[in-house]
């Protein structure tokens, strides 16, 4: 709770046992497969911030109408997961394409209680074929994910009109993208955790031209 608060965020009791329960699970998983770099046996200050105070902080960032996120290479869980805590009765789908980080993902759904999550194990272009989930989610949130403006051009097709993108950077790189394609635009850049430097960028896909 202390690190929430020097980050400007609040953490309540419910949501930090929610938080215990999922770094427990993943110090776990972490020690049989590779689902972080950290050290999570002995956790320092850039691991914790990483995995749960980043998405803590984005979260106050979240539309008011938000119900739907799709996080595309989701690994271990973060940003998407602690993200999903804390925006309580947000549905959550997670793309991840390794199989094992995937077969976690859908356990760390089953033990935090999350029966609105589920897991796509697969690339995520291959599920653009699928009529459903296009344009089928309000936010996209991506970390790991190389985003150059082709890329987002591609992601953007997940989103409802007006729907936003969640990109968690860290230091390098500009604050505003400079390529970005339409129907993508440049919303705002929010500060995360300022020891690291890291950044949250947000934009939006254009409403639906009448």
């Amino acid at each position: 709770m202390r690190r929430a608060r020097r980050a400007g965020a609040s953490l309540d009791v419910a949501l930090a046992s929610s938080f215990e329960d999922y770094f427990a699970l993943l110090a776990r998983w972490n020690a049989k497969i590779n689902l972080t770099a950290f050290n999570l046996a002995d956790p320092n200050d850039e691991a914790i911030d990483r995995l749960f105070i980043e998405p803590l902080v984005a979260a106050k960032h979240l539309p008011a109408r938000a119900g739907t996120l799709i996080d595309i290479g989701s690994g271990n869980g973060s940003p998407a997961i602690p993200l999903r805590l804390a925006a309580r009765g947000m549905a959550l789908t997670m793309v991840e394409v390794k199989t094992r980080k995937a077969v976690f993902l859908s356990e760390a759904l089953r033990h935090l209680n999350l029966p609105d999550g589920k897991v796509e194990t697969a690339r995520f272009e291959e599920l653009l074929t699928r009529p459903e989930l296009h344009e089928g989610f309000d936010l996209l949130s991506i970390r790991a994910v190389r985003a150059e403006a082709r890329t987002l051009l591609t992601l953007q097709a997940f989103l409802r009109p007006g729907g936003h993108v969640f990109w968690f950077r860290g230091p390098s790189g500009p604050d505003v993208p400079g390529d970005l394609i339409y129907p993508l635009s440049w919303t705002a850049t929010y500060p995360l955790v300022e020891s690291l430097r890291s950044r949250l960028v947000v934009m939006t896909k254009a409403p639906a031209r009448k």
